[in-house]
């Protein structure tokens, strides 16, 4: 379940928090992980659809403010380094969903 802390940074989904101002993520009672911009508003919006799929597009229109879906490696590389930086934390998996997107499965 995805809640947002009101008159806060903070999103919550399953263990992982995440504070959108200082672009931490860490699961409850543990080390911090710091985030890019970018990698901050992926997650984000993966933390605001908890175990939907998300779509190439929806990523690029949400997180790089474009309908552009031509050349979409720019999404495989973060998700890559999100997945990397996520490994430290636990809490959750970006999972691919074959052909369609993305889905985060929070812990």
């Amino acid at each position: 379940m995805m809640s947002e802390r009101p008159g806060s940074e903070l999103i919550c989904a399953g263990e992982l928090v995440l504070d959108k101002r200082r672009r931490e993520v860490w699961r409850e009672g543990d080390k911090r992980v710091h985030l890019t911009r970018r990698e901050s508003r992926l997650l984000e919006v993966f933390m605001t659809h908890p175990g939907e799929v998300l779509s190439h597009e929806i990523l690029m229109r949400q997180v790089w403010n474009t309908d552009y879906v031509g050349d979409i490696r720019i999404i495989y590389a973060y998700i890559h380094w999100l997945r990397r930086k996520m490994d430290g934390v636990g809490g959750g998996a970006i999972h691919t969903v074959r052909g369609v997107g993305y889905r985060l499965v929070p812990r």
